[in-house]
């Protein structure tokens, strides 16, 4: 069984699956927000963006 922690942890990573392929070289990240034990946010990283040149 795991333990709440770990739920989020978990859920940290499946999100960060959403970018799959999108943010090379880049790590692929997720993130939860929790309050009162209770998601509230989530969010990744969505996309590598590249700086053009002037």
């Amino acid at each position: 069984m795991l333990t709440q922690d770990e739920l989020y942890m978990q859920r940290c990573l499946d999100i960060a699956r959403w970018a799959e392929g999108d943010t090379s070289p880049n790590p692929m990240v997720g993130a939860i927000l929790v309050h009162n034990q209770r998601i509230i946010g989530e969010g990744w990283h969505q996309r590598l963006e590249r700086l053009m040149p002037r």
